[in-house]
């Protein structure tokens, strides 16, 4: 895989524009698994307006280069991708993606799912909602840990 694995950015982003740099002219690719996340209208009960996330420039991408790496070794890939917005967002925007190549389709699964876990319990960002009640922050879940934790993983909340 050329260019680079990890984005943060501001813009939307085309899955598949996104997949094809992955791939391109990658003849081992086999599988491809994508997941793509969407601010939700509604979270804990209340309805959500809007969502800001921020983060910490060269932390942020240092440490998901670091989740990608830890994928590489675990999993049989060729390759991944992971793209992050920030700044504020609207219900149905794209938040983020993951996409992930390998020669099979069970790896690209695990894989895909192991960032997911990853990036949810570690990634550095925070969010926060504007709702009728006011802004909040979003809190990490406790469910979040436990998906984390199935890799054997166990780590506190970023």
């Amino acid at each position: 895989m050329s260019g680079a694995r990890v984005s943060i950015q501001t813009a939307d982003f085309d899955l598949a524009q996104e997949v094809a740099a992955l791939r391109a002219g990658d003849t081992r690719v086999g599988a491809v698994c994508t997941f793509v996340g969407t601010v939700r209208d509604r979270n804990d009960g209340s309805s959500v307006s809007s969502m800001e996330l921020e983060h910490y420039p060269g932390m942020t991408e240092k440490a998901i280069e670091a989740m990608i790496d830890e994928a590489v070794r675990r999993f049989d890939i060729l390759g991944a991708r992971v793209v992050h917005r920030v700044g504020l967002l609207q219900p149905l925007d794209q938040i983020m993606m993951v996409a992930v190549v390998s020669a099979h389709r069970a790896q690209s699964f695990e894989a895909c799912e192991f960032l997911m876990d990853y990036l949810k319990t570690q990634a550095p960002f925070w969010k926060k909602e504007q709702t009728p009640e006011g802004a909040r922050w979003v809190d990490a879940r406790v469910a979040d840990d436990a998906a984390l934790a199935r890799w054997g993983i166990s780590a506190p909340n970023a």
